[in-house]
Parts: structure tokens; C-alpha cells; sequence
């Protein structure tokens, strides 16, 4: 017979010894311990026919490639996904004393001591194993952790163990301790690809080993028992908590003293992606990444599958992936982030996303200025944003709507972006919930400088400067982004006339247009004041653009992807999006009626400046203080969001190109246009529906039946010319006018200078 895969020849003595040694571990399990001890010491101690064999080949991975379709037809390879499986061979020499000193102190400290097997951890952890019929306690030393990387597989049997033990007692005959413990650090598992501490400390300090720091040798040690656990960049604060152990085991078995100990103790580690380090620090740094034209929107795709196929299978399987990616449309993407952000500086950024609204297909995605380097770099500013539930811990705070993705996670709400406040680009949720009530757009509100609802204490909202509008309908309080009219409109979307009630309605609107961060609790944002109406939730672009095409699409929601279709190694199909699942989450007439209204801040309100001449729809938005600027706009065939701020915290963006300070309807509508032009050169212009209107039902019961809205003599339009038979008569020309205002208001008409640089409350 030949050689087995484990290197193990079925005439071997060894493995005539080892299965007589098998029989004698079972019958050990009736009779007592000392029985065990003697039957293994037996074999640790004699000597032993065979030679050690050869050690295992590496893991051998597939690699998955990602495909995009250009406009032609062709394939188009954008990227790769491969585990970057590291080895560096690093000598002797290169390895200091202290990463042996802290491996030593946290896995093994009797190595110098004992012959590669630590008798009593071992017999106690084979009684324990035997008692239980399996592998139930660790006991290894350095010897046996190098045996089982290099030898044995790593099923967790009574049998793997015992082999190892005697492989581990032979190893330790042959080589002396120096060697034994060199060869375990050149081939431990550190995570995240790295096998041994050259390539872990390449790869997590970006550093030769000979360099590591008592804190780094710490931190690489405490990754051992379970790297995929405590790998730094997944789990920063397991990865520290487990440092500061290995601290303590090397400041009391007397490897440092308390000085080293304290200053190592002092440094926590930090990811580079979160900015600039407080101080001293154990730096991280992002792993390594395959180079890519697209970086933003291949990251976006290795996100998404991550959530569904784990890493291991989308690194190490072999993996077709077709996406919904159209390059030129992402060149023109990046090129119109990069001509707005051209004469600036880092960390102000810009995102991007575009996004088809029939099919949820995302055509482009830009998450930021420079993918690879930089303090933001590998940190996508198009996606990602959850509210940490352990920030809102019931029962100090009172949950009304859960945001889905506490139930739900998936890449949008896991992409490394913080996700940012949407000012008045927000308010189309709450126009949404007005319609679906019956609320018809003609509903007229005063609209003064500053309204105070009856809170205690008062909590004033207020418009621009204070600018008053006299009485504004909802078209009106939309176009000019009227604070004042937006916080009475809430109280009136819900069920009851509340305010929180109104915020519920909102939540929910929100939630079901794909805004996944969205949620309500009146602990954490009030019941009364209306500032909920006006965007202090914070959301990722990637799903606003997404939200957005819902009402593009009449009402139907496509839920984004990036993906068209994934293949595995063997043919088999894992996903395909080839036709997109629809699901109606509005009625036609008030998606309709919304774009109707957002027609109009383009053509004549806040976001003139993002006019393309062909129909479009959209709503600027802008952030206490012009800290986050937005304009989120859509055609019927592309919905689109443009994100402007600063990356590492959220203050003032002022800029000559905004003409002052950066509102939504500056630079962000802008830019915006500029992609989109380029975006649909080619593609017909299409009109949108004209919608049916709307007329409140005053009977309750029949509100209910028919979801609060009165569909007019038509049910749907759908068959109608465009243009529709519907007429609105238009509002009075300028009987909107501001009263008195000492300054212009970027966001509402041409920029200007302003002669205040206080604002007070959320801007539109």
C-alpha cells in the first residue's frame, strides 16, 4: 500500500503503535486515569521506530473574478477576490525577542521545560476527552500547536491528539528548543491571510518583524488562540482587550517590567481608517487589496457578498460574478467627483450613487476621493450606516419603529461609511406619508420665520435666517425647503394629530422606501418640536439614491444590488438578479403626486442648479451648520445622490466654488448635473406620469379601506398619454416671497454671500 495524504504508510510501526494505542485509550475510559497516563507516557518516553514525515502543502485557493458588461456587450474583468494567504520567510535572526517572549508567555510558558509534551496539561485534558467521548480541553504546547499546523488535520478527535502528542515528544528529540519555536512562528495562523509573524506583521503593522514593539508582540500573540475572533480590523476592542492580557502575562512571568508594561498598556489599538490616532497607538493598518479601476464599487461587491457567502467562499471559491456595474457611466462618476473636489483638500470628500429604478441595479458608486490612500483610504463613504442598538438600550430609551437593520444587516448598513444627516433632502419621506393620507399638495400652511410648537421646554424651529413666506401650499413649502412648514405638516401624517405620531408615520415611510437606518424613539428625538421632519437621522447616499427611485418607479421598490449574477466553481448558480423582484410599496398616485412636487424644486426652487433639461425630479439638502451637504435627485431611468462634507467629523464646509458655504443646492446639485448629463447622453428623454390628484377623505372608515387617499375618477394612469388628463392649477406667482431676509439663501436661489455665518436649526 502507498502513502496516505498525512504522510503515514500503513506498515509504518508508528501506525501499528498508534492503533494498539487507540484500543487502549477506549478501554481506558472504564478503568482510571492512571491506566491512560501510563499507556501514553509509555510512548512519549520509548524510542520510536519511525522518522517524522513530511509536512503538509498549503491551502490552495480559487480565485473569483468580477465582470462588468460595457456598452457593447463585452465582458470586461474589474476585479479579483483571492485570499491573500501570506508567508514571508523571514530567518532567525530577523525575529526579536520580544514576540518570542510573548507567544511564550500567553501559549506555552513551561516550553523550555518540557519535552513537547506538558504531561499534566495533556493527561488532564485527555481524561477530560475521554470522560466526554471527544475533544473537549486544550492542553497543547508551542510543539504540539507546530505538529498540528504542519502534520496532523485538525479534526477534533482523541485519536489527532494522541498523535500529536507522540509526534510532538519525537520533534523535541530531534531539534533543539530555538529551532522548534522558529519554525512554530514562521507557520502560525495570525488571521486575515497571514500565516506566521512575518507576513502577520506585514500585513498588520506594515513593518519587517524585526521592528515589533512590545504592544505589536502582544497583539499578534493574543490573535493565536482564535484569529478570526480577535483580527484587529474586524474586532478592534477583542483584539485590545486581548493585548492588555498578554501584557499581564509578560509583565508576571518577568519577560517586561511595570514601566514597559504601563507605556505598552497605553497604547490601544487603532485602525488607520478611523482618522488620526489620539496619541501613542498600536496602528493598524487595512489589509491589502488587489488593484482595481473601480475600487469604490468593487469594495461595494465584495461587501454584499461577504453578508451573503461568507469570506471564505467568496476569497477561496472560485466565484463567476457578472454585475450591474456600467463602466462608462462609473468614469463619469468619478470624474465629476474629482473635478468638484479638485482644489481641495483631504478629508473633505464627496459620495456618489446611481441607481436604475425599475431594477435596483446600482450603474455607479463613488464612496470618495482616493480609495488607496490617505487617512480615509479603503473607507466607503457611499455606504453604510446603522444606529448601534447599544446606543438606545430599552428601557431608558423607548423604541416606536426599530430600524431594520438591527434585524436585517446587510452591506448598505456595514460599508465603513458613518452614514450623515440629510437636512431637508429628508423631507420627501414625510411629503410621502402626507399623501398617503389623503394630505393633497394644494394643503396650505403659514409658513413664518419661526415656529414653536407647545413643548415644554420650547423648542423653536425656524427657516433661514428667519426668512418668512406668509402661508406656503406643501409645492411650495417643498421648492423653497420651508423649515417652518414641515414641522406642522408631520403632526398631521400620522394616525393621530401628534407629533409623534407623525414621526412614527415618517419612520415607517422611510423604512419601506429602503432607508434601513431609519427609525423613531421619542427619548431620543423628542415628540413635539418637528425638527424630526427636517433630517436629523443619519443615512448613506447609496440608499437615499435608492429611496428615491422608488418614486421614479410609480411606487415599486427594487432593492439595490450590485450584483446580476454569481457562479460557482462547479457551474452552479448561487444568485441571479437577471429579474429583478419588485415590490410595490406605494401607491402609484402618491409616487406620482411626489414627483410632481420635486419636478418643481428643480425647475424653479432650491436645486436649480441641478436643471439637465430633460424631466427630472429631486430635493437639495443641507445640515445644521452647511456640515453635510446632499442633492438627490432622478430621471425615470436613473436615480442619483450626491453626498459633500468632511470625512472626520462634521463641521462647516465652506468653499469659493459654493459661493460661500456649501448648501445642497450648490456644489452637490451641481455635480449632480454634471454627471447626469454625461450619465444619459444617448438615452431618450422620458417624461414622468402626470399624477392623478389627490383628495382628502373626511369619512375615517373609509380612510382606512382605502388607505387614506381618494384616487379621483381614475384608479391608475398608467395607460394614458404622457401628460396625463390631469391639470393642477398653478399657485400664485411670487405670493411666496420672503417678507423680510438680510441675506440670500444659497440652497433657494443664485449663491451669494451671506452676512451671517450663524444658522439656526437644520437647513434645507
Amino acid at each position: 500500500m502507498g502513502q496516505s495524504v498525512n504522510g503515514w504508510n500503513d506498515r509504518d510501526p508508528m501506525r501499528r503503535i498508534l492503533r494498539t494505542l487507540g484500543v487502549f485509550v477506549v478501554c481506558s475510559a472504564a478503568v482510571p486515569i492512571a491506566v491512560t497516563v501510563v499507556i501514553l507516557a509509555s510512548f512519549l518516553f520509548l524510542p520510536l521506530p519511525a522518522a517524522l514525515p513530511a509536512p503538509r502543502a498549503g491551502i490552495e485557493s480559487r480565485i473569483s473574478h468580477i465582470y462588468a458588461i460595457d456598452r457593447k456587450g463585452n465582458p470586461l474583468e474589474i476585479g479579483i477576490f483571492r485570499k491573500f494567504e501570506q508567508k514571508i520567510d523571514v530567518r532567525r535572526e530577523d525575529i526579536p525577542l520580544i514576540i518570542k517572549q510573548a507567544v511564550i508567555s500567553s501559549e506555552d510558558r513551561n516550553f523550555y521545560n518540557h519535552g513537547g509534551v506538558d504531561l499534566r496539561g495533556s493527561f488532564r485534558a485527555l481524561w477530560a476527552d475521554v470522560r466526554n467521548k471527544g475533544v473537549v480541553q486544550g492542553g497543547s504546547t508551542l510543539t504540539q500547536q507546530y505538529v498540528k499546523n504542519a502534520y496532523t488535520d485538525k479534526d477534533r478527535t482523541i485519536t489527532r491528539k494522541v498523535r500529536e502528542a507522540i509526534l510532538a515528544s519525537q520533534l523535541d528529540r530531534q531539534f533543539d528548543k530555538d529551532e522548534i519555536l522558529f519554525r512554530y512562528l514562521s507557520d502560525v495562523y495570525l488571521g486575515e491571510g497571514a500565516y506566521g509573524v512575518g507576513a502577520a506583521s506585514e500585513s498588520y503593522f506594515r513593518k519587517p518583524v524585526s521592528q515589533l514593539t512590545v504592544s505589536e508582540a502582544a497583539m499578534l500573540a493574543g490573535l493565536i488562540p482564535a484569529p478570526s475572533y480577535y483580527e484587529p480590523r474586524g474586532n478592534p476592542t477583542g483584539a485590545d482587550s486581548k493585548r492588555k492580557l498578554v501584557l499581564g502575562l509578560m509583565l508576571k512571568q518577568g519577560f517586561i517590567d511595570q514601566a514597559q508594561h504601563d507605556q505598552a498598556v497605553a497604547q490601544p489599538v487603532w485602525l488607520q481608517s478611523q482618522g488620526k490616532p489620539p496619541g501613542p497607538v498600536t496602528l493598524v493598518y487595512p489589509p491589502v487589496q488587489q488593484q482595481t479601476q473601480f475600487p469604490y464599487f468593487v469594495d461595494y461587491v465584495k461587501r454584499y457578498l461577504y453578508a451573503r457567502y461568507g469570506p471564505d467562499k467568496v476569497d477561496r471559491g472560485g466565484l463567476q460574478i457578472q454585475t450591474t456595474l456600467d463602466p462608462e457611466m462609473q468614469r463619469e462618476a468619478e470624474a465629476s467627483v474629482a473635478n468638484a473636489l479638485k482644489g481641495t483638500q483631504p478629508p473633505l470628500e464627496m459620495a456618489l450613487a446611481a441607481v436604475e429604478p425599475p431594477t435596483g441595479y446600482v450603474k455607479a458608486l463613488v464612496g470618495g476621493r482616493d480609495f488607496y490612500n490617505g487617512s480615509y483610504a479603503q473607507v466607503n463613504l457611499a455606504l453604510g450606516y446603522c444606529p448601534p442598538k447599544a446606543r438606545y438600550p430599552e428601557p431608558k430609551f423607548k423604541i416606536e419603529v426599530a430600524p431594520t437593520c438591527w434585524t436585517e444587516p446587510t452591506a448598505l448598513t456595514q460599508g465603513g461609511g458613518s452614514g450623515r444627516q440629510p437636512g431637508s433632502s429628508w423631507k420627501p419621506f414625510v411629503l410621502a406619508a402626507a399623501f398617503q393620507k389623503g394630505i393633497p399638495p394644494t394643503k396650505t400652511y403659514s409658513a413664518p420665520g419661526t415656529f414653536t410648537a407647545p413643548c415644554k421646554p420650547p423648542k423653536p424651529v425656524q427657516n433661514y435666517e428667519g426668512g418668512a413666506y406668509g402661508r406656503a401650499d406643501l409645492r411650495i413649502g417643498t421648492w423653497k425647503s420651508i423649515n417652518t412648514v414641515y414641522a406642522q405638516l408631520i403632526k398631521d401624517v400620522g394616525d393621530q394629530p401628534t407629533m409623534e405620531s407623525g414621526y412614527r408615520a415618517t419612520a415607517e415611510m422611510a423604512k419601506k422606501l429602503g432607508i434601513t437606518s431609519a427609525f423613531y424613539s421619542p427619548t431620543a428625538h423628542g415628540n413635539c418640536n418637528g425638527n424630526y421632519a427636517l433630517g436629523t437621522l443619519s443615512i448613506s447616499p447609496l440608499e437615499q439614491a435608492s429611496a428615491f427611485g422608488v418614486f421614479a418607479a410609480r411606487g415599486l421598490r427594487a432593492p439595490p444590488t450590485p450584483v446580476l449574477k454569481v457562479v460557482d466553481a462547479q457551474g452552479k448558480v448561487l444568485e441571479d438578479n437577471t429579474k429583478p423582484a419588485q415590490k410595490r410599496v406605494l401607491e402609484e398616485i402618491v409616487a406620482d403626486n411626489v414627483t410632481g412636487v420635486l419636478r418643481g424644486v428643480i425647475t424653479s426652487g432650491t436645486g436649480t442648479r441641478a436643471n439637465i433639461g430633460r424631466p427630472a425630479a429631486g430635493k437639495t439638502g443641507t445640515a445644521q451648520e452647511w456640515r453635510d451637504g446632499w442633492f438627490v435627485g432622478y430621471t425615470p431611468t436613473l436615480s442619483t445622490a450626491v453626498w459633500m462634507g468632511y470625512a472626520d467629523a462634521e463641521r462647516t464646509v465652506t468653499l469659493g466654488k459654493c459661493g460661500g458655504h456649501c448648501a445642497g443646492g450648490t456644489l452637490p446639485a451641481a455635480t449632480w448635473k454634471t454627471f447626469m448629463d454625461q450619465a444619459l447622453q444617448g438615452v431618450p428623454a422620458t417624461d414622468f406620469s402626470e399624477a392623478a390628484p389627490i383628495k382628502p377623505i373626511a369619512d375615517a372608515l373609509q380612510r382606512q379601506k382605502r388607505g387614506g387617499i381618494d384616487l379621483g375618477s381614475r384608479r391608475a394612469i398608467q395607460d394614458t398619454p404622457e401628460g396625463g388628463p390631469y391639470q393642477e392649477n398653478p399657485p400664485p406667482p411670487r405670493a411666496f416671497a420672503p417678507a423680510t431676509t438680510t441675506t440670500t439663501e444659497p440652497d433657494f436661489f443664485t449663491p451669494g454671500p451671506t452676512t451671517s455665518t450663524t444658522r439656526r436649526g437644520p437647513f434645507p
